[in-house]
């Protein structure tokens, strides 16, 4: 049996670590990633000269491997400081390039300076990331014979048509992205209310989820920028808020097994097509007379869509006390101190290594150990083994080009696909990216100016070479990095879901009560999904850490579970049902504190008195199945056949 286990368990995290993430292609990010890198290069070529519009296409990297969606402010922050930060790592490897004495602390310093940052939140990570791939790719451009300034003069311009083109549409599409993402929620909610099956309603679930946290971030991310006219801001922001009771009441149909009627689907899409075009919203449906309380609270949550009470603006946290805080995170995290410093090691040990490799351009080592060590992208091994695979299949794209004598033209054809399939790759698996963004800059800085076999040869050899670091010194040989980790993360989501339970069963008779109730429904599944997250990085790994992250699912599975039963019986707290008593709720959260520190602690937790009441006898199970699985298999080294089979359908929707 233990060898079929084995013989099962290995190809589980290999095909999970090749699976593409299922969404749909992002036209208008493949667009502008055309236009932004293969324009600069045509113009170049009319003009006579292709290799100055490479280097103008350089400068129009940073943009494209920044871009991501969201509203105009957000994107232009993101976009605008990763483009200065790349310039500056790109000056700074100007100046020091074919001086190892002095390029190589550079680099050094820019890695530990990049991992560092990366804890100031999602924008200074992708900053952080650029300014260093730029800083290492900067310390081989002395080659070219041309003066720093000349070289950081191209840089420029492309960086500035690479911006123009990504917030082009911003005049007349300035609210587009909040309206989309607001009408969003309500396609996901009709999608939910229409799945036929356990297993598609809980993956829609999952979805709306996703699709309210996006629609929350991007809103109260464009508020906090505004000053005081944000009419639209807030209308779309008061819409969502309403949206809270028609959501719960959803959640709790489809918890109870039940399909929605057909009119409350209808009026969803009907809602959404409303909000997205920026028109009245329709007329809910008549509940029918009689109702059930759950059925009674979605229609009564319809009702209240558009009705919603005017949220307090969120006020502009001063830029010091952002700096406070990061500085804070970073005296108190020393999980960021240890990824400085595991990059800064192996950054170094790249460096060395490439003044040993005889190839010209061995900057490519160092890149590939930056990349794929970068502190906040997940798992170590699974990136090293990805941006392996993708290298190779893209040396082997950059091959068939120097085999078809590409130039002229078609390598501005090439550019245009190159471009386009990073950014596909961006959404969908991190070795599609590699292997597109490979010989795309393979196009622009080498091909272009050497078109020479042995740059493919030293391409693929440098890479190798990054990626046996990456696996020998930060993943192997690094303390901790295959110890399972994912326990602490389900025990913090542990926390938020006992706060949801004792705020989640009580009557909320005033606008406050029910805002509380809000925000901590909102917390969990919040929480929830981003566990669902670091699961997912972890399980690709073979080690004891892949290993345990499958063995955790059930667990993960079951308290999804349990905060949709604390979401059915509240929402019939507000179709007249007695509320729980206190002492009942105090059991509740006890267990589940209980089965927190259980998981803190790696032992099978004690057993814990449950209330005897009908009316949460749904979250009674739902807990109880929760606990048979924290005390199934040894925490450690669990046996993941069993568990894989019988979860991985929900894991492979999610």
């Amino acid at each position: 049996m233990s060898t079929t286990r084995r013989e099962i368990a290995a190809p589980h995290w290999l095909v999970q670590l090749l699976r593409s993430t299922p969404v749909p292609i992002p036209w208008n990010m493949v667009a502008r990633a055309v236009l932004a890198l293969a324009v600069p290069l045509a113009v170049g070529y009319a003009l006579g000269d292709i290799g100055v519009g490479a280097l103008v296409s350089t400068g129009a990297l940073p943009t494209v491997l920044s871009e991501s969606a969201g509203p105009y402010r957000y994107r232009a922050r993101r976009l605008g400081g990763a483009t200065a930060a790349a310039a500056l790592g790109y000056f700074a490897g100007l100046i020091t390039g074919g001086i190892p004495a002095a390029s190589i602390p550079v680099v050094v310093g820019v890695a530990a300076m990049s991992a560092l940052i990366s804890a100031a939140g999602s924008n200074a990570s992708v900053a952080g990331l650029q300014m260093f791939v730029f800083c290492v790719l900067g310390t081989g451009q002395h080659v070219t014979g041309l003066r720093v300034e000349i070289l950081l003069g191209y840089f420029c311009v492309g960086a500035a048509w690479s911006l123009l083109i990504a917030l082009s549409s911003w005049t007349f599409r300035a609210t587009s992205p909040e309206r989309g993402a607001v009408a969003h929620v309500y396609v996901e909610l009709a999608a939910m209310l229409s799945a036929t099956d356990e297993a598609t309603s809980r993956v829609a679930r999952h979805q709306l989820t996703t699709a309210m946290n996006t629609a929350y971030d991007r809103l109260l991310t464009a508020r906090s920028w505004l000053s005081g006219r944000d009419a639209t801001y807030r209308q779309l922001l008061n819409l969502l808020s309403a949206s809270t009771p028609a959501v719960e009441a959803s959640v709790a149909m489809v918890n109870a097994g039940r399909r929605a009627p057909d009119d409350v689907i209808d009026h969803f899409i009907a809602t959404s097509a409303a909000v997205l075009a920026n028109q009245d919203l329709p007329e809910p449906p008549e509940a029918p007379e009689d109702a059930d309380p759950v059925l009674a609270a979605l229609y009564a949550g319809l009702a209240r869509i558009g009705k919603g009470d005017n949220r307090k603006r969120r006020e502009v946290q001063p830029w010091h006390k952002r700096l406070r805080s990061w500085a804070g995170s970073l005296i108190s995290g020393p999980l960021t101190w240890f990824a400085a410093l595991r990059l800064t090691l192996c950054v170094a040990i790249a460096e060395v290594v490439a003044l040993f490799v005889p190839f010209e351009r061995s900057y490519w080592i160092t890149l590939t150990v930056g990349i794929v060590l970068k502190p906040d992208f997940g798992s170590v091994f699974g990136r090293a083994v990805l941006r392996g695979i993708g290298t190779v299949i893209g040396v082997g794209i950059g091959a068939a080009v120097l085999a078809a004598g590409g130039e002229g033209w078609l390598l501005v054809l090439l550019i245009a696909v190159f471009a386009g399939g990073v950014a596909v790759g961006k959404v969908r698996n991190y070795g599609i990216l590699s292997a597109f963004v490979t010989p795309l800059i393979i196009l622009q800085m080498d091909l272009a100016s050497t078109g020479s076999w042995d740059v493919v040869l030293a391409r693929l050899v440098d890479t190798v070479l990054g990626c046996a670091i990456v696996l020998l010194f930060g993943y192997l040989l690094w303390p901790g990095s295959r110890r399972p980790q994912i326990g602490g993360r389900l025990a913090e989501s542990l926390d938020s879901l006992v706060k949801y339970v004792d705020k989640g069963l009580v009557l909320a008779p005033s606008g406050e009560a029910r805002l509380e109730r809000s925000r901590a429904r909102r917390r969990a599944y919040r929480a929830l999904a981003d566990l669902r997250t670091a699961f997912q990085q972890v399980v690709v790994e073979p080690s004891a850490a892949g290993r345990q992250a499958v063995a955790w699912w059930p667990v993960i599975a079951g308290l999804e579970r349990v905060a949709d039963a604390v979401t059915e019986v509240g929402v019939t707290l507000g179709g007249g049902a007695p509320a729980p008593s206190d002492a009942d709720i105090a059991l509740l959260t006890a267990a589940l504190a209980e089965l927190a520190a259980a998981v803190r602690e790696e032992r099978d937790p004690a057993e814990m008195p449950m209330p005897d009441n009908e009316q949460l006898s749904g979250v009674v199970d739902q807990i109880g199945a929760a606990f048979d699985a924290v005390r199934g298999p040894d925490l450690v080294e669990r046996a993941p056949l069993r568990l894989v089979r019988r979860f991985l359908p929900y894991h492979r929707r999610a």
